[in-house]
C-alpha cells in the first residue's frame, strides 16, 4: 500500500544508550500489530537490533528503520545508537526524518546522551517530543525526569500526559489536552475519573501546558491572561505550530514492556509532529542517506524520496557524479526483512539494491537541479595500527575496509608511508572494537591492533665542515671520490643543497651525485633513523681522479661525508605538535587544562563557545601525548566534550623523551637483525 506524503511520518528516535529507544521501536510495532511477537534487547530478537555485533553487545550500532501504521497513517521510525562512537548513524537517521522522539529512562532522566540528541535536533532544526520510558522498573521517577529536561531545556518542555501509577503498575494516563483519566482494561483505553490524589500534579501539569501554548500567538496569550480556557481545536492547533517551531517539545510518558503509553504517542506523532515537506507533481528525486555493505545482498541503499514517485525498474541520473542508475528492485524495510514493492510516493524511506555508481550522500533523479544540504561528519578522534593475524591477509583486510567505509563514513583508514604501518582511525575505542569484529565476522580477516609509530623527525644544531673520501682498488678501474661539504641548520623542511666550489676541484658533472648521496642518506637520521629536516648541505672543496672517479664514487662520498656531519654537527630528535581545540563545559575547566598541562602541552587560550555553556581551549601539545586523548576526554567530561587535533609543526624533544626515542629505535633495529 502506497501512502501519501500527507500521511508519512519519519520519526528519529534518539537518546542515550541503554534509555530505551530500541525497545521503544519494538513496543509500538508490536502493539500496532507490525509484528507478532515482542522482542527484547537482552533475548537478541529484536527488530531493529539485528546485527551480529549489536545482539552480541546489546546496544545499537546501526540506524534501523521499523516502518508502523496507525489510523491510516505510516510512521517511518528510525532508530538510533545511543553510543557517542556512532554518532555518524545518528546523523544519517536524523537526515531522513522530519521530527524526532527523544527517549528518557524515568530512573536516570536526561543524560549526556539526551544533551547531546537535542543539540543535534536544535542543530538540524528538527522539532522534538519526549517520551519518558521504564516507567514500570524500580527506582522510576516521572516528576524526577521531567523536572531534569524542564531544568536543561527550559520553558519548551511540556508534559501532555501524566501516568496513573499505582506503585510499579501503570493503570493509565491522564490526558492534559482532554482533561481525562484514561485506564488500561484488557488491553482497550477507558475512561475514567482523574484520581483525586492526583488533582494537584494534574492542575500543575495542565499549568505549564497551557503557559506553553499561550507562548505561540499573541491571541492565545491575551486569551491565557485573561483567565480563559483554550478549546481544544486552539491547543490542537497551537501543539502544531508550536512542535514545527521547537517552542513546544511535549513530554508522554509509559512503559515499552507493558506496551502502556504507546496509543497516546502513536497519536500525537499522527497529530503534531509535521509530514515529509515535499512534493509529489515534480519529477522524481531521491536521495541516499545510508549505505549497508551486505556480504550476501550486497550493497543496500537506503533513501527518502524528495518529489515525485520512484518506481521499480526506473532509471534515474546520478546528480553527484554523473552516472546513470536503474532501479532494479525497491524494498520496504523492516529491520532486516525486506519486502519488495513497485514504489514509493514522496517524503517515503525505502531500499534499493545493488546500485553500482552510488554512495552515501548521493542525489539520484530524473532533471538537474536538486539539491541537498551536505552532511559533515564528525572527524575520527582515535587512531590504531592494524596488523593481520596471518601472514598475507593484507590484501583481505584492506578489501574489508573498503567495503565497511561504504556504510560508515566516520572512520578512515590508510598506509603511513613514512612509518609504513596501516592506519585505522575512528570515533572511539568502540567504533574500532566493531569494526575489527566486522572484519572477522563478515570478511572472515582476524586482525592486531598497536599503537601507531610516532612520525619524529631528526635535525642539526651546529654549523660544521667535514671531509668525506671513499676510495677502492680492486683491479682494473678503482673508485674515487673526496668531497668538503657545510652542514648548517636551516628553516626549509627538506634538504637544501648548494654548491661553492671554485677551480674544479669536483668536476660540476659529480655534482648531482653528491646531491643525490645526501638526499638518499637524509632519509634516515643517525640517532633514531628518523628523516632529517632542517639541513643545509654546501659543497665547498674536494678532489677527483680522471680514471676513477665516477657518479657512484661521489655518492658514495657525500654520504661519508653526511654520517660524520651528523655526528658532529648537534644532532636532535624533533617531535611533532599538534595545534588542539577542545569543548568543554564550563564546570570541567580546570580538569582539562590541569590534564593538557601533564601531557606536556602549553594553553594558548580559552573562550566561550558559539555553543552555550561551553568553551574552548586551544593549546599545542605534543602528538606523543594524545593516542588515548579520545578515551581520556570522554572519562573526564563524562561524554561532554570534543575536539580536534591538527599537526602544526616539529620541534626539540626533551632530553628524556630524545633518550626514549633512540633507545626504542636501537631495539626494534636489533629485534629486525
Amino acid at each position: 500500500m502506497q501512502f501519501s506524503a500527507e500521511k508519512i511520518r519519519n520519526v528519529c528516535l534518539m537518546g542515550h544508550g541503554g534509555d530505551g529507544k530500541t525497545s521503544l521501536a519494538e513496543a509500538l510495532l508490536f502493539f500496532t500489530k507490525g509484528t507478532d511477537r515482542q522482542g527484547k534487547v537482552a533475548d537478541g530478537n529484536t527488530t531493529c537490533d539485528f546485527d551480529a555485533e549489536e545482539i552480541k553487545r546489546q546496544i545499537t550500532i546501526s540506524t534501523s528503520i521499523a516502518p508502523v501504521e496507525w489510523n491510516g497513517h505510516k510512521i517511518n521510525l528510525i532508530d538510533t545508537p545511543g553510543y557517542f562512537d556512532f554518532e555518524g548513524e545518528v546523523l544519517q537517521g536524523l537526515r531522513a526524518a522530519e521530527s524526532a522522539v527523544i527517549v528518557v529512562s524515568a530512573k536516570s532522566g536526561s543524560s549526556v546522551g539526551t544533551e547531546k540528541a537535542f543539540k543535534l535536533t536544535q542543530k538540524y532544526n528538527k522539532p522534538v517530543l519526549f517520551f519518558i520510558s521504564k516507567l514500570d522498573e524500580e527506582n522510576s521517577d516521572y516528576f524526577k525526569a521531567l523536572n531534569k529536561l524542564k531544568d536543561k531545556f527550559g520553558v519548551s518542555v511540556c508534559p501532555i500526559t501524566l501516568p496513573i501509577m499505582d506503585g510499579l503498575k501503570i493503570n493509565g494516563y491522564v490526558d492534559l489536552i482532554d482533561m481525562k483519566g484514561k485506564n488500561y482494561v484488557n488491553g482497550k483505553i477507558v475512561e475514567v475519573a482523574i484520581p483525586a490524589d492526583m488533582n494537584d500534579s494534574v492542575e500543575e501539569m495542565r499549568n505549564i501546558l497551557n503557559e506553553s501554548i499561550a507562548e505561540t500567538s499573541d491571541e492565545l496569550m491575551e486569551k491565557f491572561f485573561g483567565g480563559e480556557e483554550f478549546t481544544k481545536d486552539e491547543i490542537h492547533k497551537a501543539l502544531l505550530s508550536g512542535v514545527k517551531s521547537r517552542k513546544i517539545s511535549p513530554v508522554l510518558a509509559g512503559s515499552s514492556f507493558l506496551l502502556s503509553g504507546m496509543d497516546i504517542l502513536l497519536n500525537t506523532l499522527v497529530d503534531v509532529t509535521p509530514k515529509p515537506d515535499v512534493d509529489s507533481a515534480k519529477p522524481t528525486a531521491l536521495f541516499v542517506f545510508k549505505t549497508i555493505a551486505d556480504p550476501f545482498v550486497g550493497k543496500m541503499s537506503f533513501f527518502k524520496v524528495l518529489s515525485g514517485v520512484v518506481k521499480q525498474g526506473s532509471s534515474l541520473n546520478n546528480l553527484t557524479n554523473s552516472s546513470a542508475e536503474k532501479l532494479g528492485h525497491i524494498f520496504v524495510i523492516k529491520g532486516k526483512k525486506q519486502t519488495e514493492v513497485e514504489d514509493f510516493a514522496a517524503g517515503d524511506i525505502g531500499v534499493v539494491t545493488k546500485l553500482s555508481n552510488t554512495a552515501t550522500g548521493d542525489i539520484l533523479a530524473a532533471n538537474d537541479g536538486v539539491e541537498v544540504e551536505e552532511l559533515v561528519y564528525p572527524k575520527p578522534c582515535l587512531s590504531m595500527a592494524i596488523f593481520p593475524k596471518a601472514k598475507g591477509d593484507e590484501e583481505k583486510i584492506a578489501q574489508g575496509l573498503n567495503r565497511l567505509a561504504e556504510e560508515d563514513l566516520t572512520f578512515t583508514f590508510g598506509l603511513n608511508a613514512e612509518t609504513h604501518e596501516q592506519i585505522i582511525s575512528g570515533m572511539g575505542e568502540m567504533h574500532i572494537d566493531v569494526i575489527v569484529s566486522k572484519l572477522k565476522t563478515k570478511f572472515g580477516v582476524s586482525v592486531e591492533l598497536k599503537e601507531p609509530k610516532v612520525a619524529y623527525r631528526e635535525a642539526i644544531r651546529k654549523k660544521v665542515k667535514v671531509q668525506g673520501k671513499h676510495k677502492k682498488q680492486s683491479g682494473g678501474h678503482g673508485q674515487f671520490g673526496d668531497v668538503w661539504i657545510e652542514f648548517e641548520p636551516t628553516d626549509a623542511l627538506e634538504l637544501v643543497f648548494e654548491e661553492k666550489i671554485f677551480g674544479g676541484s669536483v668536476p660540476k658533472n659529480f655534482h648531482p651525485a653528491v646531491e643525490k648521496g645526501l638526499r638518499e642518506s637524509a632519509i634516515k637520521g643517525i640517532l633514531a633513523g628518523y628523516p632529517v629536516v632542517g639541513i643545509k648541505a654546501t659543497l665547498v672543496d674536494g678532489s677527483y681522479h680522471d680514471v676513477d672517479s665516477s657518479e657512484m664514487s661521489f655518492k658514495m662520498a657525500a654520504a661519508i661525508a653526511y654520517k660524520e656531519g651528523m655526528k658532529q654537527a648537534g644532532p636532535v630528535i624533533l617531535e611533532p605538535i599538534g595545534t588542539l581545540k577542545v569543548l568543554i563545559p564550563d564546570a570541567m575547566m580546570g580538569d582539562v587544562i590541569g590534564d593538557i598541562n601533564k601531557r606536556r602541552g602549553q594553553i594558548m587560550g580559552m573562550n566561550p563557545s558559539k555553543e552555550e555553556g561551553l568553551q574552548e581551549v586551544s593549546a599545542e601539545v605534543p602528538m606523543a601525548e594524545m593516542h588515548s586523548y579520545a578515551i581520556d576526554l570522554r572519562s573526564m567530561s563524562r561524554g561532554r566534550g570534543s575536539f580536534e587535533i591538527e599537526f602544526a609543526r616539529y620541534q626539540d624533544a626533551p632530553s628524556n623523551i630524545a633518550q626514549d626515542v633512540v633507545e626504542k629505535a636501537k631495539a626494534t633495529m636489533e629485534e629486525e637483525k
